[in-house]
């Protein structure tokens, strides 16, 4: 079995950035790093875990399409998690054209490893 099939746990609501102000606080403040397709905003928080929130960019596709992308987001970070260092709001921004399961995993992957966030272990996909 692959290593991103292994169960991992649930995405808790304290994980979830929901205020709005803190989006907007991480967007102007935060470090952010990009791949082709999408970006990563992140700063570190006083907090045990990691937080996490999913914009969507205006205009991507209608709500079927835009839910697909959040589900896709959502489960690529849980199965991730275990791997990450703690005490980060990150908020995960993908751009449309990247919606498969698999490509959303690597560009996540690729982007925790360019902002330092990934532990000191092997992830293979």
């Amino acid at each position: 079995m692959e290593a991103y099939l292994l169960k991992t746990g649930r995405f808790k609501r304290e994980e979830h950035i929901k205020r709005p102000a803190d989006i907007q606080r991480l967007f102007k403040t935060g470090k952010r790093v990009s791949v082709y397709g999408a970006k990563l905003f992140y700063m570190r928080n006083e907090l045990d875990f990691n937080r996490i929130g999913f914009p969507i960019p205006r205009g991507y596709g209608n709500a079927v399409q835009r839910n697909a992308s959040k589900r896709y987001s959502r489960e690529t970070y849980r199965l991730f998690k275990t791997h990450l260092n703690t005490g980060y709001d990150i908020l995960f921004f993908v751009y449309p054209g990247n919606d498969t399961f698999h490509s959303r995993c690597e560009i996540f992957k690729t982007l925790c490893q360019k902002a330092g966030l990934l532990k000191d272990c092997e992830i293979s996909l």
